[in-house]
């Protein structure tokens, strides 16, 4: 596996992003077009299109809310964890100054950089790929979905 850094720390499910959702917006695609190349059968054309297009929206925001909801919950405890064993101190004063663009940039970064970027995000409010970016030694997240 490359080492990780700001370029390529997004990640995708191939089956998921290549072969399902493509096959739904081809589909979908296809039913539009044959809205208007069959009249005779256009009613069903757009009954068709609609119950793709439902699937796709549905297998996207399902895997989106259940996947990323649970890991920006895992993300906030590590944040919390992490700030305790750094500093020793309980870290909710802290985490409601912070939003979760910034907790979740800060995971990057080991515990030398961590300080001082937390710093700037409290003092300075630098958004969280300001944070990302700002990350000299990148400490990865090979585990995020």
């Amino acid at each position: 596996m490359k080492t990780q850094n700001y370029s390529n720390h997004r990640k995708f499910y191939p089956p998921h992003h290549f072969v399902y959702l493509p096959i739904l917006f081809i589909l979908e695609g296809y039913g539009i077009y044959k809205i208007w190349d069959d009249a005779e059968h256009q009613l069903i054309w757009i009954l068709f299109s609609l119950i793709i297009f439902l699937i796709l929206y549905l297998a996207f925001m399902t895997r989106q809310h259940y996947a990323l909801g649970l890991q920006n919950r895992l993300v906030k405890l590590e944040f919390r964890q992490r700030y305790f064993e750094i500093f020793n101190k309980r870290s909710d004063e802290v985490c409601e100054k912070l939003n979760f663009g910034q907790i979740a940039a800060l995971r990057f970064a080991y515990d030398d950089e961590f300080k001082e970027l937390l710093y700037k995000a409290l003092n300075e409010n630098i958004s969280g790929d300001e944070i990302k970016k700002s990350i000299k030694n990148w400490r990865p997240d090979n585990d995020r979905i």
